[in-house]
């Protein structure tokens, strides 16, 4: 029998006992005794919406880039406008890249650039975008590129992470992710002038030479709060710097995910997705499967994110790229390339992306079980993942009370959306054991876990429901209320 008839049946039945139904002590202080009524259950479902809804830290993103030439020229600073337009076609993020031509050459970074880096994040955080962030020293001119590069050597790499560092930490809370960068064209490994024995044959890389770059790894980490996570550009530049071999076993679990370890702190960013069979040479073992299954694995706890680079029919196609963005998790791509690879996968495959890279959150129902003798009332949140992937900061789950006076009350339901796994559906529930007495309305919170972006509503996870967002105040609004003794 379905819950809510079994509620109604015990109610008739109540009504036909007569004293049965009394309050238990009425019935003692008349000479019966007769066991504790069931609480009273109430239960609210919920639509969902098929809205592409604009979240913090998942989606499309639009690529933007900055310079510092020698001169100090180059530098085009962010604009509010253009990302509060960004946030209006649904987009929560963007890439910035920015290039340090001026100090490939130097160690000492100037103030003025450090101002400038400081004040793009304000205005993003302004704006209510986040900015996966990357730092490079060039970029590729016109193919075949050859050396000199323009990239710097190791010592100089690091004394610029250093001082980058307390900017990094201090704009946290709109910084999501940091893409390994300044080794190479682009910062993307490849084409480097101090990270493989011979420039002219980049794709040959030594074991000093991977020391190099884990040490460039490592630095960043080292900088980074130990819930912001470091993406590195191929499976082996990990795997390097693990000291593991490709494959499931070496992929990190469920044991060590979100625990500050090193191997739980490095994500992927793959700058090539579905250009060739290997991507062009993101996937490197062999079999290339090893990494494959490497990734499906471990991209369940760690971010994943990249960019389409070439059209390689049929593997670009929509029904090849929506099965690997799914295996890999996606949490973010990049919406402005390759035009011709999106293009490809039509309105509708463009449109289910959208809203699935990176979680989504869909409430199912919530139910309120009232006071019992020596029990407080209880909040149960039922919430399924639609999305490809899960939440990869911290994202905590409250349930926030409203009193009929105005007095709000914060519940935590002690549990992380990043462990809301794709495809599952999560139960949350809040004892109100603690709560003054009053009559409450409900809203179940995903607020930042940033000080900095913490109160901002445009910073806190919306459900794809219908009739359920309340933007003012960043909450999913919940039916019913609940009467707490």
């Amino acid at each position: 029998m379905h819950r809510s008839t079994r509620v109604l049946a015990a109610l008739a039945a109540a009504t036909l006992l007569g004293s049965a139904a009394l309050p238990t002590a009425y019935a003692q202080g008349h000479g019966r005794h007769r066991p504790a009524p069931h609480p009273h259950v109430t239960t609210a479902t919920y639509a969902p919406s098929d809205e592409n809804v604009p979240n913090p830290q998942r989606g499309f993103y639009h690529h933007t880039e900055t310079h510092y030439r020698a001169d100090g020229s180059g530098y085009t600073p962010l604009d509010q406008a253009s990302l509060e337009g960004y946030r209006a076609e649904g987009i929560t993020q963007i890439l910035r890249v920015f290039y340090l031509e001026k100090f490939a050459s130097t160690p000492q970074l100037d103030q003025a650039f450090l101002d400038l880096v400081q004040a793009d994040y304000d205005t993003a955080r302004a704006a209510g975008v986040s900015v996966i962030t990357r730092f490079a020293y060039a970029q590729g001119g016109e193919w075949p590129y050859s050396p000199p590069y323009g990239d710097a050597p190791l010592s100089t790499v690091l004394a610029h992470i250093e001082q980058l560092g307390p900017i990094l930490r201090a704009n946290a809370d709109v910084v999501p992710v940091v893409q390994n960068g300044f080794i190479g064209l682009w910062g993307e490994g490849y084409y480097t002038d101090h990270f493989v024995a011979d420039p002219a044959d980049p794709g040959v890389v030594t074991d000093a030479d991977w020391a190099n770059r884990s040490a460039v790894t490592q630095a960043l980490l080292d900088e980074l709060p130990a819930d912001r996570s470091v993406q590195v550009r191929t499976m082996l530049s990990k795997q390097r710097l693990l000291g593991v071999p490709s494959g499931e076993g070496s992929a990190v679990g469920p044991d060590e995910a979100w625990t500050g370890q090193t191997s739980a702190r490095v994500g992927h960013h793959n700058d090539c997705l579905l250009a060739s069979p290997d991507d062009f040479g993101t996937f490197l073992s062999d079999p290339i499967t090893l990494d494959q299954e490497y990734l499906a694995a471990e991209s369940r706890y760690v971010p994943v994110g990249g960019e389409t680079c070439a059209v390689n029919a049929p593997r670009s196609e929509w029904a090849s790229a929506s099965a690997e963005l799914a295996r890999y998790h996606y949490s973010y791509l990049n919406r402005d390339y390759n035009q011709d690879v999106l293009n490809s996968w039509g309105t509708a495959g463009i449109a289910e992306t959208a809203r699935r890279l990176g979680y989504r959150f869909v409430l199912e129902s919530s139910s309120v079980s009232a006071a019992r003798r020596h029990a407080a009332p209880t909040v149960t949140v039922r919430v399924r993942n639609d999305g490809w992937a899960a939440p990869y900061t911290p994202r905590p789950a409250h349930l926030v009370l409203t009193r009929t006076d105005g007095r709000q009350v914060t519940v935590p339901f002690g549990s992380d959306a990043r462990t809301w796994a794709p495809g599952t559906t999560t139960t949350l529930t809040a004892a109100l054991a603690n709560v003054p007495a009053g009559t409450y309305t409900l809203a179940l919170a995903l607020p930042s876990a940033d000080a900095g972006t913490q109160q901002d509503p445009r910073f806190a996870v919306r459900t794809a429901n219908t009739g359920t967002w309340d933007a003012a105040r960043g909450v999913n609004v919940l039916q019913g209320t609940v009467t707490v003794r």
